[in-house]
């Protein structure tokens, strides 16, 4: 049996345009989809952000309002929305200290180092962190990509939607939150998918890659 490298799933998924509303995602896939994002890198180990998993019908025909009405939002199943953190606070760093001390122990090191985050972050304009935060959602954002193309899940990143609109509809500013991105989930419509047959493009690695030796 031939073992698949990432590379080769990378090379397999797209950003699927037509997905196959009759073929919901398994649960085990979802779950190890989201176990790939609740264990990628972020700043200071942080994770300023939170994963929305929607499969309510009319919460996911709303959101496709407030996207252009972009079909793969109601035809996949599920929907992800990625909403990060509109500021850092006292508290919420706190909360990543706790866990830390829960599971690493407790040290002055430790503390040392948050407070000395605190010290940077707090004082920043609310804009400032938001941006960062959402930057550690993209990261995760590439984990669950590759992780769906593992699962031979098809997936489709998308900022094109209405951020304002998509946080109305899910409470996200109530509970400090602001909608990055949305990721429907799916299996790809091979008769319906316009891009399905055209050749992946990407720049060449002479192109793209500088050495520094």
């Amino acid at each position: 049996m031939v073992t698949k490298t990432l590379n080769d799933y990378m090379g397999w998924r797209y950003a699927t345009k037509k997905m196959n509303p009759s073929i919901p995602v398994p649960a085990e896939k979802v779950e190890a989809i989201i176990e790939a994002i609740r264990m990628a890198p972020t700043s200071s180990g942080l994770q300023p952000f939170e994963l929305f998993v929607i499969t309510n019908n009319d919460l996911r025909a709303k959101v496709a309002e407030a996207a252009s009405g972009q079909a793969q939002i109601t035809d996949g199943f599920p929907l992800f929305v990625f909403a990060a953190w509109d500021n850092y606070t006292a508290e919420r760093i706190d909360e990543v200290v706790q866990m830390n001390v829960e599971l690493r122990g407790d040290s002055p090191t430790l503390r040392g180092y948050y407070d000395f985050l605190k010290g940077n972050y707090l004082s920043r304009d609310p804009e400032v962190n938001y941006a960062h935060a959402a930057r550690q959602a993209y990261i995760a954002v590439g984990f669950a990509l590759m992780a769906a193309a593992e699962q031979e899940v098809d997936s489709t990143p998308m900022e094109g939607f209405d951020p304002d609109a998509v946080d109305a509809i899910l409470g996200l500013r109530e509970r400090g939150l602001r909608s990055v991105v949305l990721m429907p989930l799916g299996f790809r419509d091979h008769e319906g998918d316009w891009l399905l047959p055209m050749a992946k493009v990407r720049k060449s690695r002479d192109v793209m890659v500088t050495e520094l030796a």
